[in-house]
């Protein structure tokens, strides 16, 4: 059933269209004081569906935050109140690393994260977020939607009763905040650095020590030197934390994450006892998320660096050459071998590099040969 979803949810559908019946079923959505059960022997379509989502995310933070404050209220507004979702903030019900567990095992409906940090479940689950030196947005975005990623995405977590869906993007990360220059590969050995994925990884095979922290609490660790260095997403959302005041040197570009996927995941027995239009919404709203994150990171992110440097005296580095070269070269090692898992691993790691290899062909003559131009 799952690994057939979208095939069976999504042809035909055009955007405009959904953008204009969404706003056509909000214009006319009742208040959350309109929002009861309906009694025993009512229709069943006006069932009143009350979920909780759990995110990885500190409650309410920029961007990230509010992504899946976004998509309840969307729902909420989209099914006229037969979907009444309820957002809790990292550690509000479980803990920012217990979101695909409280998922799976029906604790929390609905959850909100990034599938790198379940590596440790599933080798090959970073792929559906980050991979070092790997797809940017737009091309996750197509492997996703039109490359057959999201049938391997939805057969890797069927297992677990889950079911994925892609709910935002970051865009080309930034490589991070530290407390000492790196101009060489040196300067990586024994920095113990904040990074998780199959970047975190690569990291400690270049030298130095990967340190898997959740959100909430990368700042501290940063200014009581828990860490040597950070990275976290870009300017805006590292600009809400703070890290700017704890850290000198900011570092681009995001070689770990070069367009960070993030998921909304449904417990397979809610998702089953919903009806086929609260399902097409669902489909619907965290697709205009996915979206939407982007367009608000890309824009928000240009201001808030100008900001960083120019307000606050950020000093802004790139990374050394001969480092990104070393870097690069980890992580096809590090990609390859997770790919040695299993058989499905095998054909994740198949469907990825070839979607790569394609569209880095297309863009070496489109988006970057314009890039160039401009």
């Amino acid at each position: 059933m799952m690994t057939t979803l979208y095939s069976r949810l999504w042809p035909g559908v055009k955007t405009l269209l959904l953008l204009l019946c969404c706003s056509l079923i909000t214009g006319c959505a009742p208040g959350a004081e309109d929002q009861t059960d309906v009694a025993a022997g009512d229709s069943a379509d006006e069932r009143v569906y009350h979920w909780k989502l759990i995110t990885t995310w500190p409650k309410n933070l920029p961007a990230l935050g509010r992504a899946p404050e976004a998509l309840a209220d969307t729902l909420r507004l989209m099914s006229r109140g037969r979907l009444d979702i309820k957002v809790y903030g990292a550690g509000e019900l479980v803990g920012a690393f217990e979101v695909f567990d409280a998922v799976s095992q029906g604790t929390a409906e609905m959850g909100h994260g990034a599938s790198y940090y379940w590596r440790g479940k599933m080798p090959m689950a970073p792929f559906f977020s980050a991979v070092p030196f790997g797809m940017t947005a737009q091309e996750m975005n197509g492997w996703l939607y039109y490359g057959g990623g999201m049938e391997l995405w939805q057969e890797l977590y069927a297992p677990f009763r889950v079911i994925p869906l892609a709910a935002g993007n970051t865009g080309v990360q930034m490589a991070g905040w530290f407390n000492k220059e790196i101009n060489s590969l040196e300067d990586l050995k024994g920095l113990k650095m904040r990074i998780p994925g199959l970047g975190g990884e690569v990291f400690e095979r270049a030298g130095g020590t990967a340190i898997n922290l959740p959100g909430g609490e990368v700042f501290t660790a940063l200014q009581t030197g828990v860490i040597d260095a950070t990275e976290w997403v870009g300017p805006y959302n590292d600009r809400a934390f703070g890290l700017h005041t704890v850290a000198r040197y900011y570092y681009y570009p995001g070689w770990h994450e070069p367009g960070a996927t993030v998921e909304a995941i449904v417990n397979a027995d809610a998702w089953a006892s919903l009806p086929a239009d609260l399902q097409q919404m669902v489909i619907t709203a965290a697709k205009a998320v996915n979206n939407d994150l982007l367009a608000e990171f890309t824009t928000r992110n240009a201001r808030a660096l100008q900001d960083l440097v120019n307000e606050h005296g950020v000093e802004l580095r790139p990374l050394p050459a001969d480092v990104l070269e070393r870097l690069k070269a980890t992580a096809r090692e590090v990609a390859a071998e997770a790919a040695a898992d299993d058989e499905l691993a095998g054909r994740i790691y198949q469907s990825y590099q070839e979607y790569l290899r394609t569209v880095t062909r297309y863009h070496e003559i489109s988006e970057k040969a314009y890039i160039n131009a401009r």
